[in-house]
């Protein structure tokens, strides 16, 4: 069959879930690559839309926000900012992000379920399912704890086991607990309405199994495996308070289910942003219902049902809208050969390495495509992070630009040399690269994004062969017009590098284009020996990259040990205490024995602004505080705390509790003059004692 050639491509990127931040996990498998995708087609001035937006309904969302004390909007008006913003200092270039608490949104979800119940497509369904009688409402399987049948675990939750990993049912446990009151839950009958999968089965099989046989392996095996068993009628609605109310008269207390309303966050996206931009844009009909469009999604492997099973069995109910052409989903990425968990927060954060690593977003951009989990499980780790960093971006790429600019500022000042008659080196040299064009576009059309990544690198080494080889240093004393010659070849070369990595390194490709004094290149163009004309003056050469060294490798790694250790503990805490209700709640340490009003009297407790704060050299544990204690002169205080403070420097300007009248104490040849007083939260988190008001420095405290 021959292949459909479309008119426009629509790509959407898997909604990322708003009670918390984004991880490096999620960038490899999802976000840098649908980005690098995007890039190309834009630069190939194909006509691309790229949505994403944030995934905001849900149990997950109501469990943090009572565990905080706060509305569910509370929360995810902070993650949605937090992940928006993280996204965009990333360079992930949506044309929209947006999310599903928008009024767009709900409008345009509720309509869709409308339509299928009033065309009789949702079969309605009465289940028993656990309430909670106390606080009068139907358990979402979150909300409920108890015995696991299998490890017989007391804290596994009613949808999962964290402790053996067993995928639970709350009928299922032992001694089931409402998290909400405590109390033991009973079974009630409610009515949902749900998707009747197993009416589309065949259709499923014919569309998935029969054509579309390119797709990756682990998609089509997962489909496969899914539509070889008899599907099932899924529900669409739930019984919660939070999420898209079910459009129907008298229904109370139910909302659509998050995973029927989240994809259609694409849509909803879509036609927020035509009717934003409606000249530029059109209308949103041609990116969803054409068939000369093009549907890409790109996810994870752990939604790769409810994006070729679900999803398009929505679409194919609702009767309008094209079906996915190909869904590029990855595997998994671990992290320091251990599976990422943000439960036991073993994860990179993506809004933490912008603060850790400012500057650096090609230089994980490059890593994740390097060790893209395209065909099975990846890892990625922090030495391999530096290595690629310093010994490819920095030693190959880096060094190969350097050198080509460096050495035209050199001698011609910076002015593009004249190319003269070709050796059979300089031959040898451009037959090499002249076909990475059509090599990069081979792997990208295929969602090879780290072969394509490689093909792009292999540019830099030839380049790095060939002024190794040819020698422009020495031969520009011997014959300068063959200097110039060679020197051309690079900066062409140079030239073609910032054409070649624009998809996957953006913030680097502008840099070069800025060394090299040009706005812009065509993609057309990749592959080409003449991009930049002799006499053209060249910008002021930089570095492009710059090395990592072991000190700051070694700080992200105490980091990650730091989070698993307070992972261990809180884990223990957790076990130690199953026997209590599983609301998150602790018991405070034991009191420690009687003292005397006297004893007391001993201490004298001041209030004291710092002034500077910062970790002591050569020590994992100290940290320096400079206060001003109210008596004129300056005090230094240590205090072991620094593994708590990852940048000290947020201390300055707080107004702090000490011991005024310790001994001093010599540590790490510094004196410290008092202890700075500490509380130690029930999950080992610390925080230093604050006022809550402004009191002046040197006030006593008791």
């Amino acid at each position: 069959m021959a292949e459909k050639k479309f008119k426009r491509t629509t790509v959407t990127s898997a909604l990322p879930y708003a009670n918390g931040g984004v991880h490096i996990g999620h960038l490899a498998g999802v976000y840098v690559p649908a980005d690098i995708y995007v890039r190309y087609l834009r630069l190939k001035k194909e006509d691309v839309l790229f949505i994403g937006g944030s995934d905001e309904h849900g149990v997950p969302i109501t469990v943090r926000a009572r565990k905080e004390g706060i509305t569910p909007q509370d929360v995810v008006d902070r993650y949605h900012k937090m992940i928006k913003d993280s996204f965009e200092e990333f360079g992930i270039s949506f044309d929209i992000y947006s999310r599903t608490t928008s009024e767009t949104h709900h409008k345009f979800a509720a309509e869709w379920f409308r339509k299928l119940y009033d065309e009789g497509k949702l079969v309605e369904e009465t289940t028993a399912q656990l309430y909670d009688e106390e606080a009068k409402q139907f358990l979402a399987d979150r909300y409920v704890t108890g015995e696991c049948p299998y490890c017989h675990n007391e804290g596994a939750y009613g949808d999962q086991c964290e402790k053996c990993g067993r995928d639970l049912s709350p009928t299922e446990l032992i001694n089931p607990k409402s998290t909400i009151s405590g109390s033991t839950p009973v079974l009630k009958e409610t009515k949902n309405w749900y998707l009747p999968l197993n009416e589309y089965q065949e259709w499923l099989k014919q569309w998935i199994l029969e054509e579309h046989k390119e797709w990756r392996p682990n998609v089509y095996g997962q489909c496969k495996s899914w539509l070889d068993m008899d599907l099932q009628p899924r529900a669409m609605t739930r019984d919660l308070d939070w999420g898209i109310p079910v459009p129907i008269e008298g229904v109370e207390g139910k909302v659509l289910y998050v995973w029927f309303d989240a994809p259609i966050g694409y849509v909803s996206n879509t036609v927020e942003l035509c009717e934003k931009e409606p000249e530029k844009w059109g209308p949103w009909q041609k990116w969803w219902q054409d068939d000369d469009t093009r549907l890409v999604h790109f996810i994870g492997k752990d939604n790769i049902v409810f994006h070729c099973i679900i999803f398009p069995t929505m679409m194919k109910a609702h009767g309008k809208y094209i079906m996915p052409d190909n869904v590029p989903a990855n595997e998994f990425l671990n992290l320091e050969n251990d599976k990422i968990s943000t439960s036991r927060n073993w994860a990179v954060w993506l809004h933490e390495y912008l603060v850790d690593m400012p500057g650096k977003q090609d230089v994980l951009r490059y890593v994740l495509t390097a060790n893209a989990p395209e065909t099975k499980d990846n890892n990625f780790t922090w030495k391999d992070f530096q290595d690629r960093n310093n010994n490819e971006l920095v030693a190959v790429y880096g060094n190969f630009v350097n050198r080509a600019l460096q050495l035209t500022k050199k001698y011609w000042n910076g002015l593009v040399p004249a190319c003269g008659e070709w050796l059979d080196v300089d031959r040898q040299a451009i037959e090499e690269f002249k076909n990475v064009k059509s090599k990069i576009e081979e792997l990208l059309d295929q969602f090879k994004f780290r072969d394509a990544q490689f093909e792009a690198m292999n540019l830099a080494r030839i380049g790095n062969r060939y002024i190794t080889e040819c020698e422009p240093w020495k031969v520009w004393k011997e014959d300068p017009k063959r200097c110039e010659t060679i020197l051309n070849i690079c900066l062409q070369l140079t030239a073609n590098l910032a054409i070649a990595f624009e998809p996957f390194l953006p913030f680097s490709s502008k840099k070069l284009r800025e060394m090299l004094n040009l706005e812009s290149f065509e993609w057309e163009q990749l592959g080409s020996t003449d991009l930049l004309k002799a006499g053209h003056q060249l910008g002021e050469p930089a570095l492009l990259f710059e090395k990592i060294e072991d000190e700051t490798i070694q700080k992200q790694l105490d980091k990650l040990e730091a989070m698993k250790k307070n992972s261990e503990v809180i884990s223990q805490e957790s076990e130690n205490n199953s026997n209590l209700q599983a609301t998150d709640s602790c018991l405070p340490s034991p009191i420690k024995p009687t003292v005397s009003f006297e004893e007391f009297e001993k201490l004298d407790i001041r209030v004291g602004l710092i002034k500077a704060c910062e970790k002591v050299k050569k020590s994992k544990k100290l940290l320096q505080f400079t206060i001003d204690d109210g008596t004129g002169t300056d005090r230094t205080i240590l205090s072991g705390i620094a593994a708590f403070y990852e940048d000290p420097s947020v201390l300055v300007g707080k107004r702090i509790l000490f011991v005024a009248n310790f001994a001093p104490r010599q540590m790490m040849g510094i004196e410290s003059q008092g202890m700075i007083l500490s509380a130690v939260d029930f999950d080992e988190s610390l925080s230093v004692v604050t006022t809550t008001k402004d009191v002046k420095p040197g006030s006593q405290v008791g």
